[in-house]
């Protein structure tokens, strides 16, 4: 009597693990990634998604919906049914940003975390066929010619376009920024001459280096990918701006189901084939579980909120 009474005291402590271990999908589970297929955000999602599908117990498929910065498919995880077949990438900073600039289709509280699992700094680069070969030479070009150095990112308010926000704030230069809807087509536009920059981040650059030639990196310190490539603060610009990789469901997404996916997560980012995929492209495993994740992130919006009342970057 005492043992029933013990195990019926407490009904919600096993029943929310058990609910999550028994849990399968019954559709396939869809990754929605706001960018080009063969950017690094797509890349992620495609490793992710096979190591899911194991975990998991159901196919998992990758969607890429590209469009406004990330919108277009944060505005679809947002909207998607909350039954755990449908999952988002999200990328740091936009999914804070983008409802800071404008009157966005998603916020911030409209997502359940599964957790953040990728880290990537910035790095300025630019063609190998360009003129400049080191850092100063682009910004005293920048210098001597206001707003025609023209430096891409995939959209208004991600990390390649804050980049260039907190230079233009750190030093006076003007840049003329040019958008574009993923991580390729920046790449065939600094290999075909039609930008001369852009702050593409470090791994996805080094796994695509042919052509393309690294000039500085926005992060506190020399990464070991790259020993030799100089930091801002090394040259006096305390700019530092990387590229965060996570997942997401829609909200209201039952509780046991999101424990399903972030326990599968917590697993993979500790899976050693997970780990060597993710660093043979430069890339730092940075897993954050979704509520430690969703905390910090409501901190690092405050710090947006104001930086866009000093600097507010869509006029930029």
């Amino acid at each position: 009597m005492k043992r029933r009474l013990l195990l019926g005291s407490a009904p919600g402590l096993l029943a929310a693990p058990a609910l999550a271990q028994s849990w399968r999908p019954d559709r396939p589970i869809e990754i929605i990634v706001g960018f080009t297929a063969g950017g690094a955000t797509d890349v992620d999602a495609r490793l992710y998604a096979r190591m899911l599908e194991p975990r998991i117990g159901g196919t998992v498929v990758v969607s890429n919906r590209p469009g406004a910065g990330g919108e277009v498919a944060l505005a679809a995880i947002a909207r998607g049914r909350p039954d755990g077949t449908v999952i988002g990438t999200t990328n740091m900073p936009g999914l804070l940003t983008i409802p800071i600039e404008r009157p966005a289709q998603f916020k911030l509280d409209d997502f359940a975390p599964i957790g953040n699992i990728i880290g990537d700094p910035s790095a300025i680069s630019v063609a190998a066929s360009s003129p400049y070969r080191t850092i100063e030479e682009l910004f005293e070009a920048a210098r001597r010619a206001p707003d025609t150095i023209t430096f891409g990112s995939p959209g208004i308010g991600t990390d390649d376009h804050l980049l260039v926000v907190l230079i233009q704030a750190a030093t006076g230069l003007r840049f003329n920024h040019v958008a574009f809807q993923g991580d390729p087509p920046i790449r065939t536009a600094i290999l075909g001459n039609q930008i001369v920059a852009t702050g593409l981040n470090l791994g996805y650059v080094l796994a695509n280096n042919e052509g393309m030639r690294l000039l500085a990196l926005a992060a506190p310190e020399r990464s070991r990918f790259a020993p030799d490539l100089p930091t801002l603060r090394e040259k006096g610009i305390a700019v530092d701006m990387a590229s965060e990789r996570g997942l997401v469901m829609p909200v209201g997404t039952p509780a046991h189901i999101v424990s399903r996916f972030q326990e599968a997560t917590a697993d993979i980012a500790k899976d050693p084939e997970f780990i060597r995929a993710i660093e043979a492209r430069s890339l730092i495993v940075r897993h954050e579980p979704g509520q430690a994740w969703f905390a910090r992130l409501r901190q690092d919006e405050q710090r947006y909120r104001s930086l866009w009342q000093t600097t507010p970057w869509n006029q930029r």
